[in-house]
């Protein structure tokens, strides 16, 4: 029998299978699977799953599948496959040579169901999707039978091979399981298993015009693959019994299905089919778009698979749902980037500052520092020049109290560099704006220190403006302004509270010139902006840059406060 990880979390699932493990249910091995269906891109909430299953099989010694539910040719697409085997390896997860796919068993499938009917417990029913929905009943009242229900077994048989063959129209007929249309569980009032759909499917072509139900597949998915334990969201609990119901009557290897709370994060939306509409009524730029909590849109702001896993594990598992902070997920992320992420200087607004005593031709080389986190991480040289550029908020020319930053006449640290002190201020003449900064400097405190003891109450970040690169970058935040984006009021759409400045864009940024072989995916933190990753977007004659992150954490202050 498998042995767990002392080192490994506790939860519910993993009190169920260890008890599993000791009983010798499925002969002490564990078994998971990972059943996306491929009509969308997947999102944080799939991560959730996806790192729940990998890394449970992971714990136990097991293995996991990775199998494509691709049961609804209308909806699925192969853009749609490739993009979740990347996402999934992106993950860092790994399914070997168990890649399945639903409709690798629709002939078995088939066999089953023809199975089912000559056991007198499936039947091909005529009735119109709304007349079905109607004689199911409601939650107080039990349903009616079809009239078609008492069929024999023989035209049932004769019917269904004729749904096959293809020879009735979509919506015309349908299999249904023959259950129990008086039980207090809707999902047990003979549930349909098989609808015809004459749609070309990516992987079988026109081979089949009859596809299976999810609740149908399902279950038979999970035992032909051998699974032993089937985890599922929540919602698929009243869904169970079903489950059970199909394998036991088919007297075929039953998996434990087990279910937990699926994952919902404030400001943002986890429905595919929201997300699709964002999509396709042109609100983001695409299923990427680094707005979007997509594992592909949050991978192209900058997100690490370390943040997401850790992210995944401290959340846990609950039979209970909750919302978690969005915090929390962009507090992982800081912890994981601060430890890997390369310190550079940017300029995102630039000011012009102009040292009048530092020598015209004069540059040189100062030493910074990469990591101050990890000194193995070196450093790295960056210009210093008579011309500069600073952030534009770092100065007033007429400062409110508790400013420290730079104005005229007060000194201030140039990170790694010099004192320098705001002498005069030029303006345009027209508008009166701010456009240059005339300042000195002490050679005496190169490095930034001071050797008289010298104190200043700011240190300001700066590129040389004769060897700054130009650069794009692109600050994003919150997708939503509303917590809960789906609970929508007076009638409202949720795309009624999407955030009108969650994406700005500064297209004159400088940044320090040893970013001029950056590629794309490569993070940084820009010294006292944020996190920030190089977009696909980037050219040859043009950085963009994506901030992935502000440096602001108010998780950890929330962690501080409480650890207190």
């Amino acid at each position: 029998m498998n042995t767990t990880n002392s080192e490994q979390p506790r939860d519910f699932i993993r009190d169920i299978i260890n008890n599993d493990l000791q009983t010798n249910k499925y002969g002490g091995q564990v078994h998971t699977r990972f059943p996306p269906e491929p009509n969308g891109y997947l999102h944080i909430g799939h991560a959730k799953a996806i790192c729940l299953n990998f890394g449970i099989a992971a714990d136990y010694n097991g293995l996991c599948n990775l199998r494509f539910d691709d049961t609804n040719p209308i909806k699925e697409e192969q853009e749609y496959i490739d993009s979740i085997i990347d996402d999934i390896r992106w993950l860092g997860f790994d399914w070997e040579n168990r890649l399945y796919y639903a409709s690798d068993y629709f002939e078995q499938m088939y066999e089953y169901a023809v199975q089912l009917i000559k056991a007198g417990k499936a039947y091909v029913d005529e009735l119109s999707a709304d007349e079905i929905r109607d004689y199911r009943g409601t939650l107080t009242h039990p349903g009616r039978h079809s009239p078609y229900r008492n069929r024999s077994i023989e035209e049932n048989l004769d019917l269904f091979g004729h749904m096959r063959a293809g020879e009735f129209p979509d919506g015309s007929r349908v299999l249904r399981a023959k259950i129990d249309m008086a039980s207090r569980n809707l999902n047990m009032r003979d549930p349909v298993m098989y609808r015809i759909l004459h749609s070309e499917h990516p992987r079988t072509g026109d081979k089949w015009c009859i596809y299976p139900m999810y609740d149908w597949a399902h279950g038979l998915e999970d035992s032909i693959e051998g699974i032993t334990h089937s985890i599922c969201t929540l919602e698929f609990e009243d869904h169970r019994p079903l489950y059970d119901w199909f394998l036991d009557e088919l007297g075929i290897y039953h998996p434990h299905q087990i279910e937990f709370a699926r994952l919902n994060l404030t400001y943002t939306v986890m429905s595919k089919r929201m997300l699709l509409e964002l999509v396709q009524k042109g609100q983001v730029s695409g299923w990427d778009d680094p707005r979007m909590p997509t594992i592909s849109g949050l991978r192209r702001r900058g997100y690490t698979p370390e943040s997401i896993r850790n992210f995944s594990r401290r959340i846990g598992v609950a039979k209970t749902g909750s919302t978690i902070g969005i915090a929390l997920l962009e507090h992982c992320l800081r912890q994981d980037l601060n430890k890997q992420a390369q310190r550079v200087m940017g300029v995102l607004r630039p000011l012009r500052v102009v040292i009048d005593n530092y020598p015209e031709d004069q540059v040189e080389e100062l030493d910074a520092v990469n990591n101050p986190e990890y000194p193995g991480a070196g450093t790295r040289k960056v210009p210093f020049s008579r011309v500069l550029y600073i952030e534009r908020d770092d100065f007033r020319e007429d400062p409110p109290k508790n400013f420290f930053r730079l104005a005229p006449g007060r000194e201030v640290r140039l990170r790694y560099a010099y004192f320098i002190t705001c002498v005069d201020v030029s303006k345009d003449e027209q508008s009166g704006e701010v456009v240059e900064l005339h300042c000195t400097y002490d050679p005496a405190t190169r490095g930034g220190d001071s050797p008289y003891g010298r104190k200043v109450k700011a240190t300001l970040h700066w590129v040389s403006a004769k060897y700054a690169l130009e650069a794009e970058v692109r600050l994003y935040n919150q997708l939503f302004i509303k917590e809960d984006p789906t609970n929508v009021e007076d009638g409202a759409d949720f795309k009624a509270y999407l955030n009108p400045n969650s994406l700005e864009i500064l297209a004159s940024c400088r940044v320090e010139p040893s970013l001029a072989n950056a590629t794309p995916g490569s993070r940084y933190q820009f010294e006292r902006q944020g996190y920030f990753c190089v977009d696909p977007d980037s050219s040859a004659g043009k950085i963009v840059f994506n901030r992935t992150v502000p440096l602001r954490d108010t998780w950890a202050k929330i962690e501080k406060h409480e650890d207190k």
